[in-house]
């Protein structure tokens, strides 16, 4: 079967599915739809908001369609009646086994891990929080249950000791379109072996669920390398956060970019030390830490040189 022989349904919904949608459209599959979420209203102004990949799928004159409920007897009517070869999905929505079931060749998924490690909604972050030094992107068969299908292909990369979530996050994106398409070629030719998961190691298992504001709260207890791991786990996005505080006043950070200073020593976790007036450094439980980027509350992104400026740090202390 040629790649415009084999007809694909893709299924996505934020940027990081895009490229995988693009790649099987550049490359000359036939796309007879993409499914995405529902448009939304957002902002204080409730402006209706597309998907990425339903935007996309507009510029590219691509079949959309947008169930409410993927259990819908319209939207599965429709699915059948577009007789696709093959389901290809990346940062969907679980699927009923109505759905996955359909194709003849199966339906896949592209993971942001390399599987059986960190399955769940925020494979990226946990991975830099917990300081791996490798990851990757694994496309799977979807079955039952989230992220454990058998495993078609994989794909590794090192993480740097800089890289924050945002820059592996878009590494990774192209990684995966690319997988995605030997993947849908792969299953074509039918030479593709699945392998069960459990087969891959005997591993302890790491998790990645979805983060929550309590993980993004920074503890300035633990040793600097783990402060690290949690401020380039949640950067840019949605951010480690910290506090300010003296007396009865108080003031919210997000840290988004710092780096472990082991010239300077401190005993008491969370004390502030400027270095030359211009140089942010907190104290951790081992080391200490330098706030090279945040955004105070109220305010937009800035250097820690640039936070310094007016700021009074007498009396203040990270809690």
């Amino acid at each position: 079967m040629t790649d415009s022989e084999l007809r694909i349904v893709f299924m996505g919904t934020p940027e990081f599915a895009v490229a995988s949608l693009k790649a099987l459209h550049e490359t000359g599959f036939d796309i007879a739809a993409v499914v995405t979420v529902p448009d939304r209203a957002t902002g204080r102004g409730r402006k209706i908001t597309f998907s990425p990949v339903k935007e996309y799928a507009l510029e590219n004159n691509l079949a959309l369609l947008q169930p409410e409920k993927l259990r819908d007897p319209a939207f599965i009517s429709a699915l059948s009646d577009l007789k696709a070869d093959l389901f290809v999905v990346v940062a969907f929505r679980m699927l009923p086994e109505e759905v996955w079931s359909m194709p003849p060749l199966g339906t896949f998924n592209l993971h942001a891990s390399l599987l059986p490690q960190y399955r769940g909604a925020a494979p990226i972050n946990h991975a830099i929080i917990n300081g791996e030094t490798t990851t990757g992107v694994t496309t799977f068969l979807i079955d039952k249950e989230i992220d454990t299908g058998m495993i078609l292909l994989s794909k590794e990369t090192e993480i740097s000791p800089e890289e924050t979530a945002g820059s592996l996050h878009d590494r990774l994106m192209e990684m995966g379109a690319s997988l995605v398409v030997e993947t849908a070629r792969g299953l074509a030719a039918r030479s593709l072996v699945p392998v069960p998961q459990k087969k891959i190691g005997d591993l302890l298992m790491k998790p990645a669920p979805k983060i929550f504001p309590a993980d993004m709260v920074i503890r300035w207890e633990e040793k600097a390398v783990k402060i690290q791991n949690l401020v380039r786990g949640l950067s840019p996005y949605p951010g480690a956060t910290a506090m300010l505080r003296k007396e009865n006043r108080s003031m919210r950070l997000k840290i988004l970019d710092s780096s472990i200073n082991v010239n300077i020593t401190e005993t008491i976790p969370g004390t502030l030390i400027l270095k030359d007036n211009s140089r942010l450094i907190v104290a951790c439980g081992q080391g200490t830490l330098e706030i090279l980027s945040l955004i105070p509350e109220g305010r937009k992104r800035m250097s820690g040189a640039e936070f310094l400026r007016g700021f009074d740090p007498s009396g203040w202390e990270m809690v």
